[in-house]
């Protein structure tokens, strides 16, 4: 039965899946590839089926926000999906990250809305181990900037108090924000499928979210090369974990 949102049927979707935001990065990431062909387009949701390295991966954008992220992920579990590793952007709450880098999570701050429509908050927002190891083990291989920790996932940059809520969480060492992250994690332990992610840092610590998200978008600076490194990232990544399956 074709999904009614990513509109992908089971022979559509791999074992390993990976989750761009922005359904241009799908795009991005298609280059990458040894060969393709588009799935879908619905929405926020653009779907390509491909080989790496002679491995089947499918990949498919999920918006903006938690309340999308988890609607696609939902319906790729429902298609076969096993391995999913989310490429996405995050705004740095640490002084030393630099545009660019990458951070991988190993755990979240739940503060998004989806999440909490499934499960309690005190219920944690954990990647899984398996993606952690090869994901930190790949990175230090292809000599990446990168930094390991815990991000926060919520729902709006807007909000009246941001700095003072950014700051309060630099304080307690998380690593920077971003909206999918905490979603993801916890859906994806509760439908029993394994999920990690790299995030690519396109705003400075302190720097005004605006000024940072649109020199990305423009692809003008370092976070070009950050995301080109998250592809190959994810992309190998699975290609060795693919190995052992």
């Amino acid at each position: 039965m074709k999904q009614p949102h990513i509109q992908c049927k089971r022979e559509d979707v791999a074992k390993m899946v990976m989750l761009p935001g922005d359904p241009a990065r799908v795009d991005r990431v298609a280059k990458y590839l040894d060969e393709y062909e588009e799935i879908a387009f619905n929405r926020e949701f653009k779907s390509i089926k491909g080989k790496y390295k002679g491995m089947d991966v499918t990949v498919i954008s999920t918006g903006i926000g938690g309340a999308s992220a988890c609607i696609a992920l939902e319906e790729l579990v429902a298609c076969g999906g096993e391995y999913f590793i989310r490429i996405g952007s995050l705004g740095a709450y640490q002084q030393n990250i630099a545009i660019g880098d990458l951070v991988i999570a190993e755990g979240a701050v739940r503060e998004d809305g989806a999440s909490k429509m499934y499960i309690e908050e005190n219920y944690p927002a954990v990647s899984n181990s398996e993606i952690v190891e090869n994901l930190k083990k790949m990175a230090l291989e292809l000599n990446y900037p990168h930094h390991l920790g815990i991000v926060r996932s919520h729902d709006s940059f807007y909000i009246d108090n941001e700095n003072e809520v950014i700051e309060y969480w630099s304080k307690k060492g998380v690593l920077g924000g971003d909206m999918e992250t905490a979603t993801l994690l916890t859906l994806g332990r509760l439908r029993g499928v394994k999920v990690g992610s790299i995030l690519n840092n396109v705003v400075l610590y302190k720097e005004d979210v605006k000024d940072g998200i649109n020199s990305y978008v423009g692809l003008e600076n370092m976070a070009e090369e950050g995301e080109k490194r998250e592809i190959i990232l994810a992309l190998e990544t699975m290609y060795e974990i693919s190995k052992t399956l």
